[in-house]
């Protein structure tokens, strides 16, 4: 198959980039690069336009780097948030891949990543926390958050039912109430609670003197002794 030589003028995937000297089949060339307008005969006359297309290409070069390096900081704040579905296990179905996460990112942040730069040694078959690898560019390289959750709703918990207060109660609290009951209460009660001797109308004991009070006393004068009255004469029959 002939080969023919060609400029190219544009960064081509798998073959080169701008300013770069390359061999293709005259076919590919004549029918696709050409036409496209993604490279250029090598001719003397062309020759001419490989510095301008140089400094072109360090031009851009530069310019993705800074982006790219603008672009690391960024989404090294970010969390990418994926729900999947899962079973009643909290089993994933499937897995992540990096085509879902791009999805994720432009869907969240509006920011357009090419998933090749997503880099996944496996693919994540498991909820929770990740730290994904990004390979920006050739000098740059990133990390992105993802968290992985559910998008099933869990069952409700079953209800427990509440333990019946009568048994838990403690006991003082049920021989409480007997004074909280109105026919318990004294009849004679309006708003303040009488005293005992107008509810009972007996009057209240003395107490007994002391030693001092006794002697405080004054004394009864002693018993004088009777005089003896004259025998009455007897009577004569």
């Amino acid at each position: 198959m002939a080969k023919t030589e060609v400029i190219l003028i544009q960064n081509i995937v798998g073959l080169g980039a701008e300013s770069d000297q390359v061999k293709v089949a005259a076919g590919y060339a004549r029918n696709y690069l050409i036409p496209q307008g993604m490279a250029i005969p090598l001719t003397a006359a062309n020759k001419r336009r490989l510095e301008v297309l140089r400094q072109r290409r360090a031009e851009r070069e530069a310019h993705d780097l800074n982006s790219m390096t603008e672009l690391a900081k960024s989404l090294q704040k970010l969390i990418c948030v994926i729900k999947v579905k899962t079973g009643e296990d909290g089993k994933m179905f499937g897995t992540v891949t990096s085509g879902m996460i791009a999805d994720e990112l432009k869907t969240q942040f509006d920011v357009s990543l090419d998933k090749k730069k997503i880099h996944l040694e496996h693919p994540i078959r498991n909820l929770g926390d990740y730290e994904v690898e990004l390979h920006l560019h050739a000098d740059v390289k990133g990390s992105l958050k993802v968290h992985i959750e559910s998008a099933t709703p869990l069952p409700a918990p079953a209800e427990v039912p509440a333990p019946d207060a009568r048994k838990e109660g403690p006991r003082t609290e049920k021989r409480g109430r007997r004074f909280d009951r109105p026919e318990r209460m004294d009849k004679s009660e309006a708003g303040e609670r009488k005293p005992h001797t107008e509810r009972t109308g007996k009057v209240p004991r003395t107490e007994k003197a002391g030693p001092a009070e006794k002697a405080s006393k004054p004394e009864r004068p002693a018993r004088t002794a009777k005089t003896p009255q004259p025998e009455r004469p007897a009577k004569v029959e």
